[in-house]
């Protein structure tokens, strides 16, 4: 009796030990909305409008805002072009005309919150990329900073001040959306591996960019996944080197 009570014990000690390790696990993956994201970016990057509109309607059923839908579409034009980023948005209408005629009303959500009058874009979109690319101190400029100086003005005043101020969504998400449509266009790897160093920078995990690969290779294809897992391997070694 007492030792088939306490092997009892022992199989529930050990299933519960179990289920809070696949527990701690699973929090550990991204969730249904950020999947949503990586597919509604990767799509718009390749133009892909079909596979668009599935990823879309699946974004809206998983709980994404109507307004941060729109918002990832507007931040693409900055790294896919005003072509993509324009199609992407003409989808998301045509989507929406659909679900309403359905009787489907999906959350609108919040706006993005006014910027004061005397908002300084080129000193905040400064400290924000710093910030992101792991700078204590905002370096001297330097490279295509100084070949193309009105370049390092877009990127700083536009990019990462007009765009990246918008709170509808947060670093974390934006520099997702970043690095799925890097992942999915070609010749980026050198914007890639600087933002998937960002992604971790803003707190997005080891795992989860290896999950993250997965999905463009599942979603987009085997190369552009292979191209990401070599990127974030030479990530990975330099934050070690680093650390």
């Amino acid at each position: 009796m007492r030792r088939g009570y306490f092997i009892g014990t022992f199989i529930l000690i050990l299933s519960i030990v179990t289920t809070v390790e696949a527990q701690t696990v699973n929090k550990q993956d991204l969730n249904t909305k950020q999947i949503c994201m990586i597919e509604i970016s990767a799509f718009t990057a390749t133009g892909n409008i079909d596979k668009l509109t599935t990823a879309l309607n699946e974004g809206l059923d998983a709980g994404l805002t109507v307004n941060e839908i729109k918002e990832i579409l507007v931040q693409l034009y900055a790294y896919t072009g005003f072509p993509r980023s324009l199609n992407g948005i003409n989808t998301f209408m045509t989507v929406m005309e659909e679900r309403h005629k359905k009787g489907i009303n999906d959350e609108i959500g919040k706006e993005a919150t006014p910027l004061p009058a005397d908002f300084n874009k080129d000193e905040y979109g400064a400290k924000v990329r710093a910030t992101l690319f792991g700078q204590e101190k905002i370096p001297p400029p330097s490279g295509y900073q100084l070949f193309v100086p009105i370049i390092d003005t877009f990127l700083k005043e536009h990019l990462f001040a007009d765009i990246f101020a918008r709170d509808v969504l947060d670093y974390k998400s934006r520099e997702l959306v970043t690095i799925s449509a890097l992942a999915a266009m070609s010749g980026t790897s050198a914007q890639l591996q600087s933002h998937l160093g960002a992604a971790m920078n803003v707190g997005l995990t080891e795992a989860q960019l290896k999950q993250f690969i997965s999905i463009i290779e599942s979603k987009i294809g085997k190369s552009q996944a292979e191209t990401a897992t070599a990127v974030l391997e030479k990530v990975l070694a330099t934050r070690s080197r680093q650390q």
